[in-house]
């Protein structure tokens, strides 16, 4: 199966430039994707363009990972419905650094016989003068066709409008295509269906400045079944960096992800077979209940990500986030297996008289207020050491805690929080 056939059959192709399945099945091809260097963590968002990337590496081709270090500094437009906040280069440089370390969990940037490769656009692009830039690059794009580019006629249709940083960036990105083209023999870029105008600038510009030909390849954006953004839950954006999003939580967000995802996002995320996966898919059809499918996503996105470690620590949590027994652990287990839980610290003297079930629910914030909580335990939906309260009268006291020391309040079926007796 050419990369082609497999970005297809997991119906990661949303478009592609004339020639593409051709040239993927005959040559090794070497072809890059950009990462946007806004913050020090790439968020479960980028996942789909890492795996095609690392698609592209296991079928035998060339893959490049490009951190915008230089088109970070100017932002851009594609997808946004306002202006970027400058970042300084010291804060771009860091956060290139975070990316780095991320994306070689999915590339092989050492061992492989056709290693992947990282680059910076920063190498070039701050070295690049601004009368060069208008006489080798501006010449020739016309203004009218930048203004028909979707990302930028939706801005300058706003209020705010486009600054001319943001409206240039399309003609930086065609720019470090040539710039690879020249360097490393690029031929392709992928990414997203919203960089399809700046990738066919930089298609444009190679044909006219070198006469060569290039191509491009976009990925579906990626959708949930209930309509919200991929990536968002209550607590926010999912992130790849454990210190911002915890493995267990990591875990636990593709654990819950809808019945009509679970295998579509098998297909995206994982490298699982196709018989693999067909299997899957039988088994969610037959017994929705069990979430097989979602059981063996979360374990080869937590594995893939933070590694089979991380993944243990996850489902042991789990295990005993629902147990009957937890009362009776010893602390030092709990403390393990909950590192990832939230966490917060009340003290000792607030369990003399006992703390209120319905303070302590909203004092960990698992709900937005007394009214909240109140109504939460008398539907019986707040746990306290895996022990069902439903009276909202209910004191939580010392003596209750695991190891005098700890409790375990829960939310549902999903959300916990650690509290722990100072």
């Amino acid at each position: 199966m050419s990369l082609y056939d497999e970005l297809k059959w997991r119906g990661l192709v949303y478009d592609a430039t004339e020639g593409v399945p051709h040239v993927l099945a005959s040559e090794r091809v070497v072809g890059y994707i950009g990462f946007d260097p806004t913050a020090s963590s790439l968020h479960v968002g980028s996942l789909l363009v890492m795996m095609a990337l690392a698609h592209m590496q296991r079928q035998g081709h060339s893959p490049i990972a490009l951190v915008g270090g230089g088109t970070g500094l100017i932002g851009d437009p594609s997808g946004k419905t306002a202006e970027r906040q400058l970042l300084t280069l010291e804060r771009v440089e860091e956060n290139v650094q975070g990316i780095r370390a991320q994306l070689a969990r999915f590339l092989d940037f050492e061992l492989s016989p056709n290693p992947a490769r990282l680059v910076n656009n920063a190498d070039w692009l701050t070295k690049l003068g601004a009368i060069e830039f208008m006489r080798d690059v501006g010449k020739h794009f016309t203004v009218n066709a930048m203004l028909a580019k979707e990302s930028v006629r939706r801005r300058t249709e706003s209020e705010d409008g486009i600054s001319y940083t943001e409206f240039s960036y399309s003609l930086l990105q065609a720019y470090d295509y040539l710039v690879l083209h020249d360097r490393l023999g690029c031929t392709l870029q992928m990414g997203g269906s919203d960089q399809w105008g700046n990738i066919t600038a930089g298609m444009d510009l190679i044909r006219r400045v070198r006469g060569g030909k290039a191509h491009g390849l976009v990925l579906p954006l990626v959708t949930t079944a209930s309509g919200t953004k991929f990536g968002k839950t209550e607590a926010g954006t999912i992130w790849l960096d454990r210190s911002l999003t915890k493995p267990y939580e990591f875990h636990q967000f593709w654990l819950n992800v809808d019945d009509r995802d679970a295998v579509k996002y098998l297909k995206f995320f994982t490298f699982l077979e196709q018989s693999t996966i067909a299997a899957l898919e039988d088994a969610t059809k037959k017994e929705p209940e069990k979430r097989e499918a979602q059981r063996v996503l979360a374990s080869e996105m937590t594995t893939l990500v933070h590694g089979i470690e991380q993944l243990g620590r996850a489902v042991r949590a789990s295990s005993l986030l629902f147990g009957e027994d937890i009362a009776t652990l010893p602390v030092e287990d709990v403390l393990e297996v909950f590192a990832d839980v939230p966490s917060s610290e009340i003290p000792e003297a607030e369990f003399a008289p006992g703390v209120s079930v319905v303070d302590l629910v909203t004092r960990v914030q698992l709900s937005a207020s007394k009214g909240e909580a109140r109504r939460l335990v008398q539907s019986g939906g707040i746990y306290v050491n895996n022990r069902r309260i439903s009276d909202p009268s209910a004191k939580v006291l010392k003596e209750d805690a695991i190891g005098g020391r700890l409790f375990v309040v829960r939310k549902g079926q999903k959300q916990n929080h650690l509290v722990r007796i100072g």
